[in-house]
């Protein structure tokens, strides 16, 4: 009987897929694959049993690579399984910002029983009119799964796309490859969807943002630190940029004392609770690979 556990919440619509032959432990020491998210795992003394770790999500960051090098351990991830929900969410956020679309459901609770709400709607709809995406240009850092999936789709609503890579992979068929300078000075709206390293650490910093359009968009979906936080809030306080949306922070759940909420203009920024990946179909995506890897690496030992 293989033994596994989890070191996040997962749910039975994951664990349940398990066979007989596996059974859960919340025994860390007596585990034989180990079931990851998001806790870190750097710290953590590695069981001698253990021969798999298996990520649910793309990156491996939080896990200590070289440790389960030099114990044998195998690590697995998923990279692209929650690649159409996070693109979905990433158009969501293309729109919500361009239009003001919060804003104006603000707007019209606000008014909710007003006696002559149609002749101040009338009046006040153009403050959230907005802009349409078509003819814009969206520029994509770090065209990888999802990325790609961003792009395709943008390209359906007549965004001009264009995408920088920092780790500097060749040019990708069907999109323009430009520098960051270029992508900054350019676009439209700008949407990260790059891995957290060396190369992308703190890359939107205060330089950055001052390169970008008044007019522009930010959003990140993809790795919190990849942002200066700081740097960030005092664009958007100081009009350096027109909007952000986030689904990722420096640190999560949003501490009390973060730059950004001190943004309270939902036409500026909008956050979202790292909810992108987390579709009921990427949640059924994910759990499906890692158990699958980790079932079919056991067997063969």
């Amino acid at each position: 009987m293989r033994k596994i556990h989890c070191l996040n919440p997962i749910s039975k619509l994951g664990t349940g897929l398990l066979t007989e032959n596996y059974e859960m432990t919340d025994n860390l020491a007596e585990a034989e694959g180990i079931l990851v998210r998001s806790a870190a795992m750097h710290d953590l003394e590695l069981p001698d049993g253990l021969y798999a770790v298996a990520r649910a999500g793309a990156g491996v960051n939080n896990i200590p690579l070289d440790k389960c090098a030099e114990k044998g351990i195998v690590v697995f991830n998923t990279p692209g399984a929650n690649a159409n929900g996070v693109k979905e969410l990433v158009i969501a956020g293309m729109l919500l910002a361009s239009r003001d679309i919060i804003g104006g459901v603000e707007w019209a609770k606000s008014e909710a029983g007003s006696e002559d709400i149609a002749k101040k709607a009338e009046k006040e709809k153009k403050k959230f009119a907005g802009c349409e995406l078509m003819g814009k240009k969206l520029g994509i850092i770090g065209l990888g799964a999802i990325g790609r999936k961003v792009a395709d789709i943008a390209k359906a609503f007549g965004v001009h796309v264009i995408y920088y890579s920092a780790s500097g992979r060749p040019s990708q068929e069907g999109y323009e490859q430009v520098d960051l300078d270029t992508l900054l000075r350019t676009s439209d709206v700008i949407s990260v969807h790059a891995p957290l390293n060396e190369y992308t650490e703190n890359l939107m910093d205060k330089a950055a943002f001052a390169k970008m359009k008044k007019d522009a968009i930010f959003l990140n979906l993809g790795r919190g630190p990849i942002v200066v936080e700081e740097d960030l809030a005092e664009a958007l306080k100081q009009g350096t940029i027109a909007a952000a949306g986030l689904d990722v922070l420096r640190t999560e759940p949003i501490q009390p004392d973060n730059p950004l909420l001190a943004i309270k203009d939902s036409h500026k920024l909008l956050i979202t609770p790292h909810i992108a990946w987390a579709s009921t179909e990427a949640r059924t995506r994910l759990m499906q690979i890692v158990l699958d890897h980790v079932k079919g690496f056991a067997e063969r030992r």
